[in-house]
């Protein structure tokens, strides 16, 4: 029988619904059998079965190994063979992704999960807080009942979570309680970096950088404070009018921050230049207020997410210039974690989750709450994940720093999403 051709038009990722199972699962119950996902990338006509990583690369005609390493040596000598072949690996991963699904998944809070992080040396390990304050040490590579650190209740929420670089046996948080602190995996606070003392002011995002030392955290009022690992205040000003949501250092250029603020306003700071609210380098407006703004693993781009409906992509060589756009409803409620876009770790690719809007243009009748997958560069959609049993909205996305595991915030749920052969033999 003569092969299929490939469709010359794309087409929109579709997906297969497979019935759901009437079995009840405890929270921490591994998934017993694989779920697969019949979701079609762009231009796909098939199913992809379990070998499809391989296929992809056969039909991409990714150089074998010896031809990496000969890539690898001309990219050493300066030819331009990098950005080839790190787009054949691109593909090939997204290729991948028809065999994601999720393996295991946990309810472990009396409300909804409100910030993830992976630990930075162990993949199968990752931090996540509540609304409650209340925060799980998953190790999902182990049978282990995870690590369970109590919070103070109502108004406890965990907005910033990040291992600390210089041990990763500790955390920082940040919280509506009022405080950004450094906690170990026994709860116990090892120091308080920033207190407001006072209910009317709380923290809502921080980030740190292991090379330079130094911690940044923005409230609700508008402030920034930055300071150094051993809890020294090296300045606290208001840099926006309104609520800071997301701070980031570049992971390159960690004396660059990023702040995004509900002002609709994203900011780019000089840590050496700053001297106040109007020492920023360039000013970003938006049209709606902003949830996230998130610099690229290799430092060159910043991703933004608003509370609508449009991502973009900023060149961090040119923030004059007009950014990347990419619509998508991810639109804000006041009881649901906000949504923020997140980068591949490897890959020039944009994970979000998607919260269907009648108004928004392209919408389609009963269209699926899914994981979106974007080309960084083109944004175009590149794949959709999705799982029947796992249909509420998903508002946090973050792979872990291999690039192979998918960790998901759902609601009160966590989600862990892998290959398929992955997930069995864990």
């Amino acid at each position: 029988m003569a092969p299929r051709k490939r469709p010359e038009t794309q087409k929109t990722p579709e997906v297969a619904v497979r019935p759901k199972s009437k079995r009840s699962r405890s929270p921490w119950e591994l998934e017993p059998e694989a779920k697969k996902l019949c979701v079609k990338g762009p231009g796909s006509s098939r199913r992809f079965d379990s070998g499809c990583l391989w296929a992809g690369l056969a039909s991409l005609q990714v150089p074998p190994p010896s031809s990496i390493v000969r890539a690898l040596h001309h990219h050493k000598l300066g030819n331009a063979v990098w950005p080839s072949l790190q787009q054949g690996l691109q593909q090939a991963f997204l290729h991948s992704l028809a065999s994601y699904r999720i393996f295991q998944k946990a309810a472990p809070f009396d409300r909804r999960a409100t910030s993830l992080t992976w630990h930075p040396t162990h993949p199968s390990t990752l931090a996540v807080g509540s609304k409650g304050g209340d925060i799980m040490l998953w190790n999902f590579g182990i049978k282990d009942k995870p690590t369970f650190i109590k919070g103070i209740g109502a108004g406890g929420s965990i907005t910033g979570l990040k291992f600390n670089p210089l041990d990763t046996n500790q955390f920082f948080t940040s919280s509506m309680e009022g405080t950004t602190r450094l906690q170990d995996f026994k709860g116990n606070t090892v120091r308080v970096f920033a207190s407001s003392d006072t209910c009317n002011v709380w923290f809502c995002s921080l980030d740190v950088s292991a090379r330079s030392r130094m911690v940044v955290t923005g409230d609700n009022v508008g402030h920034v404070i930055l300071l150094n690992t051993d809890g020294r205040e090296l300045w606290n000003l208001r840099m926006h009018k309104k609520k800071v949501t997301h701070v980031a250092l570049n992971p390159c250029c960690d004396w660059f921050l990023a702040t995004a603020s509900v002002d609709q306003t994203v900011k780019i700071w000089d840590l050496r230049q700053v001297r106040g609210k109007s020492s920023f380098l360039h000013s970003l407006p938006h049209s709606h207020p902003v949830n996230a703004a998130c610099f690229s693993p290799d430092g060159a781009q910043l991703l933004t997410t608003d509370q609508k409906s449009e991502l973009r992509v900023y060149s961090a060589s040119q923030w004059d210039c007009p950014p990347s756009l990419i619509p998508h409803p991810h639109r804000h409620f006041q009881h649901l974690t906000p949504i923020k876009a997140t980068w591949h770790p490897r890959y020039n690719l944009v994970v979000v989750g998607r919260y269907p809007d009648p108004n928004f243009k392209s919408c389609t009748p009963h269209e699926l709450r899914t994981i979106d997958v974007f080309d960084g560069n083109s944004g175009k959609m590149m794949f959709q994940l999705y799982d029947p049993e796992s249909s509420g909205i998903i508002s946090l996305n973050e792979f872990n720093p291999m690039g192979d595991t998918l960790a998901s915030v759902m609601g009160y749920h966590i989600l862990i999403w892998s290959q398929e052969e992955a997930g069995m033999r864990t």
